[in-house]
């Protein structure tokens, strides 16, 4: 039985409408559509600036909060579970993962004005490294509630993804280095404020 004609094409085939759905579906910027549907200020006009789960969290509370983090976590999984099915390898995926991190980083029709790619990151790695993302998300939640700052807790948990990953998913380490640069990049004005004392807490 001959393979199906999808499974014979080239890899930069198979990877190229991946890469532009991840993107696509990246671009979905949880925060803006849950603050909308509840009718509720855009968080990219108050606290932090920025329209993800923790300033959702700090200006809306605990409930917008959990669904912004179930929309940007999820939005990517289809596409990811899609690249494992057609047999991708490791780096390719990352590849299609990163291009989601991306989308919601710099999202084209928000003007380049995204998210900081933590819940994203997260929901990536549940999908390619599962104990990995489990592991930094133990992390983050210890360290924001024991330091209340959710800048902290983020950069933290980033940096520890790729030792956890050279334990725990090896063939993915330099997907996750990818992974935690991007949000490291995404973090440099929280960085700048946690140097100067004046970052916000949750």
């Amino acid at each position: 039985m001959e393979a199906p004609l999808i499974l014979s094409l080239p890899l930069w085939a198979l990877m190229l409408p991946l890469v532009a759905l991840g993107y696509l579906s990246g671009s979905w910027l949880g925060a803006l559509t849950v603050c909308r549907l509840a009718g509720v200020d855009d968080p990219r006009l108050a606290g932090s600036f920025n329209p993800g789960f923790s300033n959702v969290l700090r200006l809306h509370g605990r409930r917008l909060a959990l669904a912004t983090l179930l929309v940007d976590a999820a939005k990517g999984m289809p596409v990811l579970m899609l690249a494992i099915l057609l047999g991708l390898p490791p780096w390719a995926q990352g590849v299609v993962g990163l291009a989601v991190l991306l989308g919601h980083s710099y999202p084209l029709w928000h003007r380049f004005r995204g998210g900081k790619a933590v819940a994203s990151a997260f929901g990536v790695m549940l999908v390619l490294t599962p104990g990995v993302a489990l592991a930094c998300a133990t992390l983050w939640a210890l360290l924001a509630w024991r330091v209340r700052t959710a800048a902290v807790a983020s950069l933290a948990s980033a940096a520890a993804a790729p030792l956890a990953s050279l334990w725990l998913a090896p063939d993915y380490v330099i997907v996750v280095i990818g992974f935690t640069l991007l949000v490291l990049v995404r973090h440099v004005l929280n960085i700048q404020r946690l140097g100067r004392g004046d970052e916000p807490g949750l």
